[in-house]
């Protein structure tokens, strides 16, 4: 490979680097969206950990996520229910004064997209 075929490449390697880092959301703590949920309100974050509730039915439900630092509870409408105890990454949109099935959530992550 010649000098410029390399640089080429190096520098195709490097963009295309580049856009899969400002596409992904950034990992967020529980702890941080808790103690400010107002300043996260509408954004797309992600956050990971393991599953410490959880409960729903035809492939939509609500389940809660610790991940050492806090807890969350994330609505997943598409992407069904982890049981309990599964570790996950989860991104999507943190929104507040949020209810589903009768019950009333102050901050929750709406799920739109997951990684086991």
């Amino acid at each position: 490979m010649s000098k410029a075929t390399k640089k080429v490449v190096f520098a195709t390697l490097i963009g295309i680097f580049a856009v899969l880092l400002v596409g992904c959301p950034p990992r967020v703590s529980i702890e941080k969206i808790n103690r400010d949920p107002g300043r996260y309100a509408g954004k797309e974050v992600t956050i990971a950990g393991r599953v410490s509730s959880s409960f729903g039915a035809l492939g939509s439900g609500i389940f809660q996520i610790d991940d050492g630092t806090g807890t969350m509870w994330v609505y997943s409408q598409s992407y069904g229910v982890p049981a309990n105890g599964a570790k996950v990454a989860v991104t999507g949109v943190i929104k507040q004064g949020f209810s589903v099935g009768g019950r009333s959530f102050a901050t929750i992550l709406t799920e739109t997209q997951r990684r086991h």
